[in-house]
C-alpha cells in the first residue's frame, strides 16, 4: 500500500523570476517561457518542411505563419478557458495588472481545444490573406501542434493546475505526488484540519508559496494532509505532446494530400485525450457530465469524429501531395 507520505511533495516555484513588488507585474513565469519554446520549435519544423518538402510557403514567410498562429492560439485558448471552464472571470478584477481576470493568462489557464479553434481560424485567415491552400497550413500548423502541447503540459505540473485523480489506496504508484493546489478544492471540514497557526500566514496562496519556498513547518503541517494522485499533466505531455508528434512525423516522413495530416492530428489527440483524461481530476465546478465522462472527453469525441471527416473528405480530393520532411 502507498502510505500518504510516500509520494513526491510538489514544492515548484512557478516563477523563473520574480520581481519586487514595485514592479506592475510579479515576475516571469515557467509557463510563459514553455509556451515560448514551444512556437520556436514550432517555427523550426515547420520552417524545415517548406526547406525539404513540398510548399507553397517560402522559409522566409513561416515568422508570418507561425505569428498568426501564436495569436489565433493565445486568443483562442484563453477564450476557450474561460467560456467553457471559468466564466467567472469575466467579471473577476485586480489592482495589478493585468487587471481582467480575463487577461491574466500568466497565472495560467489555457483551454487546448480552444487554441486548436484559434489556430484553425489563424490558418484560415493566413491562407485567404497569401493565397495559400488552407488544408496545407492546416497540416503545417498541426506537425508542429503537439510540440507546443507538451511543453504546455510540462507548464501546468509546473503551475500545479489540472492536477490528477487520487491514486487508490491499494495500488503502489511510485510517482504519485502531491499537490497543494488541491487546497483550492477543499470543504470546510477539510480546511479546519489545518493547524490554527496557519491562519497567520492569511491566505491559500500564501501557505502554498511557503511550502514551494521550503517552510518545513509549513510542509511537516500541511504535507499529511495532501491526497496522493496521479501526475495527469506529465501523462498528457507524453501522450498528447510526443506519441502524437511521433504519430504525425511518421505519417509525414513524405507528401500527403493536403488535410490529410491535419485529420490525423484531431483524431489522434482526441483519442489520447479521452484516454489521459481518465486520470485528471475534474474542475470541482463542472464535475463528470453524461455518462460519467469530463467535459474535456465529451469535446475530444468531437475532435474524434472531425478528424474522421476531415481524414475522408481530404482523401477524396484529387489534389498533388504536399509537405514531407525527411530528406531521403
Amino acid at each position: 500500500m502507498l502510505s500518504l507520505l510516500a509520494a513526491y511533495l510538489h514544492r515548484i516555484d512557478p516563477f523563473a523570476i520574480e520581481f519586487p513588488d514595485r514592479f506592475p507585474i510579479t515576475g516571469i513565469r515557467w509557463y510563459g517561457l514553455s509556451y515560448i519554446l514551444g512556437f520556436v520549435l514550432g517555427y523550426l519544423l515547420i520552417r524545415r518542411v517548406t526547406k525539404v518538402g513540398r510548399s507553397t510557403l517560402k522559409p522566409d514567410k513561416v515568422g508570418d505563419l507561425v505569428f498568426a498562429l501564436v495569436i489565433g492560439a493565445v486568443v483562442g485558448g484563453r477564450l476557450g478557458y474561460v467560456l467553457l471552464y471559468r466564466p467567472d472571470l469575466l467579471w473577476q478584477f485586480a489592482d495589478r495588472f493585468p487587471f481582467w481576470g480575463v487577461l491574466a493568462i500568466n497565472e495560467g489557464g489555457m483551454a487546448s481545444h480552444g487554441g486548436m479553434i484559434g489556430a484553425v481560424i489563424a490558418c484560415l485567415y493566413y491562407a485567404r490573406r497569401r493565397g495559400h491552400s488552407w488544408p496545407h497550413l492546416l497540416d503545417l500548423s498541426a506537425f508542429a501542434a503537439p510540440l507546443g502541447l507538451f511543453f504546455g503540459r510540462i507548464a501546468n505540473f509546473v503551475n500545479g493546475e489540472l492536477i490528477g485523480r487520487p491514486v487508490r489506496l491499494n495500488v503502489n504508484l511510485p510517482w504519485a505526488v502531491k499537490f497543494p493546489q488541491e487546497m483550492f478544492e477543499w470543504n470546510e471540514p477539510q480546511l479546519a484540519k489545518l493547524p490554527p497557526d496557519l491562519s497567520d500566514l492569511g491566505s491559500l496562496d500564501a501557505i502554498i508559496a511557503q511550502v514551494q519556498r521550503g517552510n518545513q513547518a509549513v510542509i511537516q503541517a500541511v504535507e499529511p494532509l495532501l491526497t496522493p494522485r496521479h501526475p495527469s499533466q506529465i501523462y498528457a505531455a507524453l501522450l498528447e505532446g510526443l506519441v502524437v508528434f511521433l504519430v504525425l512525423a511518421i505519417l509525414w516522413t513524405k507528401p500527403r494530400r493536403p488535410g490529410i495530416v491535419g485529420g490525423t492530428f484531431l483524431l489522434v489527440y482526441g483519442l489520447v485525450r479521452i484516454f489521459d483524461e481518465m486520470f485528471r481530476e475534474p474542475d470541482a465546478h463542472i464535475g463528470y457530465q453524461w455518462l460519467g465522462l469530463t467535459r474535456g472527453q465529451w469535446l475530444s469525441t468531437l475532435l474524434v469524429l472531425t478528424g474522421i471527416v476531415l481524414i475522408v473528405v481530404f482523401r477524396r480530393r484529387n489534389v498533388e501531395p504536399m509537405g514531407g520532411w525527411y530528406s531521403n
